[in-house]
């Protein structure tokens, strides 16, 4: 078997290959898309950093490829539906560079305290200033952790042997654990109330987007640092600007922007900020680590054997694959509704099966639901293989079960989700064609193919409600591609479901949430 290695992954990390009898080893440099398409049909696998592109084209030529490796955290550079078309396993190393993202966020924690970059350049300078550098110790200082995956957590681990408290928000995370750490897990105020320093470690979703903004920073103390080594974005750096300027904070460390590469950020002007330009997986150690943990699972997948870090497909047999293949998707795409539609910390979710599901093996089903729920609101890489685990680890009850009958369906898979603001439960179908239907919400009736922008507004049955949605919507010239209302009896609560061709600004789901009858509204994307 042939094995195609490119964007000089470390050689170093191509041990594992060179172990295994009878794999062939081809590295090249980068190439262009016509230049892979014309070598990929020789390869079984295929190795990449975050050059080269792993596009619908390659991978429509790549007739003999097995798996293909991202030496690295994030698979946005591969085409995972492509992938999973074409029967291909995409794999990554999601924690080859968990370390080096946490020493650095403590670097920067220590840097921030102690001025020690800007001290550097002033004496490099020529300039002896020691009053101009007055810092503040760590310890019995408070450290607001916001994201307690992987990096979170072991940012907390090293924080505590600084002697800091630490506090920290997440609502997946299970307290109990947390406890177990010294971490205390409060919500989300109360964490910006009490930060010193407050370092962020989440994904960048449609909820995180600028969640360090103009009103959040208000509610923290003055003086506060912020660290952000996850992801640009999160921090409204206009937002963060005016705060510096203003003094209410005193600090902040940047490894992310939202715009990168970033030389001509206005914050450049503060002496009180240390930039760096996205480091966080840059160390020796990190970038061997991905090279050795993705080619061991590259390896294994080429062998046959079990692969722990696939990010597109379950490991099932021919046969079953085939069975529940069409329900993946459906899964999926009922695990992403509800992550968009529940508020506060998840506590149980059960799935039911109905009708044809009942006599299928589920429990990949049900993998792809917490993958397609978890993945969004999580730092942490959720997969197929681990996304049962992860939910295990935050404390989520997964409940599993089968009814031989589906009313008015041949299928059906029922999701309720229990979270602190309640139950939440959603239902949906494959009909003809193996097109998913979301036909059930919190017990409405409803029909709607779920993808695109949708808003989902509960509301009394009341006349002009429809019509005053209708209108605010069409006042930001979003056009409303179908439209459905779920009612149990006239007058009473009803569910308005809208399908939208494009995203709806945050004032107008305020404006449409204060109209009177209507109980909620959640924007959904997908």
């Amino acid at each position: 078997m042939k094995v195609l290695v490119l964007d000089g992954v470390a050689e170093e990390g191509l041990v594992p290959f060179r172990e295994e009898p009878g794999l062939e080893i081809d590295i090249k440099k980068k190439l262009t898309e016509d230049e892979l398409v014309e070598i990929i049909p020789q390869y079984h696998a295929m190795i990449v950093r975050s050059a080269t592109k792993v596009t619908p084209r390659v991978l429509d030529h790549a007739n003999n490829m097995i798996v293909v490796g991202r030496a690295g955290v994030g698979v946005d550079n591969i085409d995972l539906a492509a992938a999973t078309n074409k029967g291909v396993l995409v794999v990554n190393a999601p924690d080859g560079n968990t370390i080096a993202a946490a020493e650095l966020t403590m670097a920067m924690i220590l840097g921030l305290s102690r001025s020690v970059p800007q001290a550097n350049a002033t004496l490099r300078s020529g300039k002896w200033d020691k009053k101009a550098f007055m810092g503040v110790e760590l310890r019995g200082r408070t450290l607001g952790v916001l994201g307690m995956g992987r990096i979170g957590s072991n940012v907390a681990k090293r924080a505590l042997a600084m002697e800091m408290n630490i506090v920290a928000y997440d609502p997946y995370i299970n307290e109990e654990a947390a406890a177990k750490m010294g971490v205390k897990v409060l919500p989300l105020e109360d964490v910006l109330k009490q930060a010193d320093f407050l370092t962020i470690h989440m994904p960048k979703t449609k909820e995180s987007y600028h969640l360090i903004n103009e009103k959040t920073i208000a509610v923290m103390k003055d003086g506060v640092r912020i660290i952000n080594c996850a992801r640009g974005g999160i921090i409204d750096e206009e937002a963060l600007y005016n705060a510096i300027k203003s003094g209410k904070v005193a600090g902040a460390a940047l490894d992310v922007f939202e715009k990168e590469p970033n030389t001509e950020s206005p914050l450049y002007e503060f002496n009180n900020v240390i930039m760096t330009p996205h480091l966080g997986a840059s160390t020796e150690e990190a970038q061997l680590n991905v090279a050795v943990d993705v080619a061991k699972e590259i390896v294994a997948a080429l062998k046959g054997e079990v692969v722990k870090n696939t990010v597109n497909i379950p490991s099932l047999d021919a046969k079953t694959m085939a069975a529940v293949k069409p329900y993946l998707d459906l899964a999926g795409r009922l695990g992403n509704f509800h992550a968009q539609m529940i508020t506060g910390r998840v506590n149980k979710i059960e799935l039911i099966y109905s009708g044809e599901l009942s006599a299928l093996e589920v429990t990949p089903i049900t993998t792809a639901f917490l993958k397609g729920m978890l993945d969004p609101i999580l730092q942490e890489n959720v997969n197929f293989v681990n996304a049962s685990v992860i939910a295990k680890n935050r404390g989520i009850e997964v409940i599993q079960t089968t009814a031989e009958m589906a009313k008015d369906y041949n299928n059906l898979m029922t999701a309720k989700v229990y979270c602190e603001s309640g139950e939440r439960v959603l239902a949906a179908t494959l009909l003809q064609g193996n097109v998913a239907h979301l036909v059930n919400i919190d017990g409405y009736r409803v029909d709607v193919v779920p993808s695109g922008h949708m808003l989902v507004v509960p509301h009394y049955d009341r006349p002009k409600i429809i019509g005053k949605v209708g209108t605010l919507i069409g006042e930001h010239d979003i056009n409303i591609a179908a439209m459905q209302v779920g009612r149990k009896e006239i007058g009473g609560k009803a569910v308005m479901v809208l399908t939208i061709d494009d995203v709806v600004p945050d004032d107008t789901l305020r404006a449409i949430a204060q109209v009177d009858g209507i109980l909620d509204v959640k924007f959904v994307s997908l």
